[in-house]
């Protein structure tokens, strides 16, 4: 059978264009629909935008820690309109990178929903198109919990259009996205309130790494909430809300603004997966290894897929399914050593086996080397910013498990020693390592 495409890819986020792209330069005739802005969520409503607005709210400490160092105090004033078009700017011009990288490639773009017909076929806009692979990366959106009134609340998806700036931020939930929004706006001037069911944020992250970023963020003024739960939310005469809690707390009011950041779900509403063999299980499209899903020549990558939701991962995926299926290179992905970055203040980032899972896998075997101390740049600046840095080793391999760290820059230093933690390297392998002096980076080399 002749078909119109030989890949078509239905959603244009990060895993999708990559995908797209990667098969167009192996020869494939490849075509992609997407019915939003190109890029996913990470462009258009997540790493980049609020990356953007990360660095806007470090701006009034970098003008507090001036003045230790000899400069002029500084009075300045937030302009958030100014600061969100900014930020939206950035994402249209990025849209249109990602258009001309397409056009470069030689990949059909349909800016229009599509829908499978069959499981060769795809409803797109008022055209029927058949492929003889189809690669699904939808993504995945956010969702909230049954709260009476929580309708009212906004998401993470609307934090980047908000008209004006909150006076008080209520976050619903202690995940990444959470805590993100909720030191972003901290730090813009917003007072904030974090509400978690837990005891601590980060509910899977290594433990000392939670401990130090909520220490850090009750430092900066962030009040926290556990063991607490939303019960209702009340929209008042004045537009402000009122949350009522299940705890001595009773209730708090917010302004217009309450952020649900209580995770994300695959998108899959409306594909038509049900015209198709491909299962959906808790949710997600089910894939085996090489992102094949039930129908053999149906694959899904991403957030979608609900495996681990990051971008770099779907990307990867994604190159990985086109050399397989079109460049002729079989390969699989990895799962092992990815790391990842929270985005909060204090910065955190990780790479390999927490504390507990190594424990869990290692037993007594497990060694852990440890160093909490204050970074150079605060002696003058006059700030109490601690920055913890951690080892976790297999002491009968001396092969270094995982590495935490929570502090500045730690998302840039984590991401080089992913590299040696990724080749299997040993505690050996950095004690014998010379630090760069004077760095923070350096202790990864020289704890004992």
């Amino acid at each position: 059978m002749t078909y119109d495409f030989d890949l078509f890819v239905i959603g244009a986020g990060s895993g999708g264009i990559a995908t797209a792209r990667r098969a167009a330069e192996y020869g494939a005739k490849v075509g992609i629909a997407e019915d939003d802005r190109l890029g996913g969520t990470c462009v258009n409503r997540g790493c980049v935008p609020k990356k953007l607005m990360v660095y806007a709210s470090h701006f009034p400490e970098h003008f507090h820690d001036a003045v230790g160092y000899g400069w002029s105090a500084v009075q300045s004033q937030l302009d958030w309109s100014k600061m969100i078009n900014a930020v939206n700017n950035e994402v249209t011009r990025l849209n249109g990178i990602y258009q001309k990288m397409l056009d470069k490639s030689e990949v059909q773009v349909f800016r229009e929903s599509a829908q499978f017909v069959d499981s060769h076929t795809i409803q797109v806009g008022d055209r029927q198109i058949t492929a003889e692979k189809i690669l699904i990366a939808v993504g995945g959106k956010p969702i909230k919990p049954a709260i009476p009134g929580l309708e009212h609340a906004v998401t993470s998806d609307e934090m980047f259009h908000l008209p004006q700036q909150p006076k008080h931020l209520v976050v619903l939930g202690g995940g990444y996205i959470g805590v993100e929004f909720a030191c972003i706006l901290k730090g813009l001037g917003s007072e904030v309130t974090v509400v978690i069911r837990r005891e601590k944020i980060l509910n899977g992250f290594d433990e000392d790494l939670r401990d130090s970023i909520q220490e850090g963020m009750v430092n900066h003024g962030i009040r926290i909430l556990n063991n607490t739960n939303i019960t209702s939310v009340e929209k008042r005469d004045d537009g402000s809300l009122t949350l009522n809690l299940d705890s001595d707390e009773g209730s708090i009011v917010a302004d217009t603004i309450t952020l649900s950041a209580t995770g994300r779900k695959p998108r899959l509403e409306g594909l038509g997966l049900e015209n198709t063999k491909v299962e959906v299980k808790k949710g997600a499209i089910a894939v085996d290894h090489y992102s094949q899903t039930a129908e053999p020549h149906i694959f899904a990558v991403g957030d979608c897929t609900d495996r681990v939701n990051l971008t770099p991962v779907a990307i990867n995926e994604g190159r990985v399914f086109a050399d397989t299926h079109f460049g002729g290179k079989s390969r699989e992905m990895s799962y092992e050593n990815i790391p990842t970055a929270v985005f909060s203040s204090p910065e955190a980032a990780t790479v390999g086996l927490t504390e507990a899972e190594a424990r869990n896998q290692y037993g007594d075997a497990v060694q852990v080397f440890r160093s909490k101390f204050r970074p150079m740049y605060h002696t003058l600046g006059g700030r109490n910013e601690r920055t913890l840095m951690k080892l976790v080793v297999d002491g009968n391999s001396d092969r270094v498990l995982g590495a935490h760290m929570v502090g500045e820059d730690a998302a840039e230093i984590i991401q080089g020693v992913a590299i040696a933690v990724k080749m299997g390297a040993t505690k050996a392998d950095f004690d014998a390592t010379i630090g760069i002096h004077p760095s923070s980076a350096e202790e990864f080399v020289t704890m004992r």
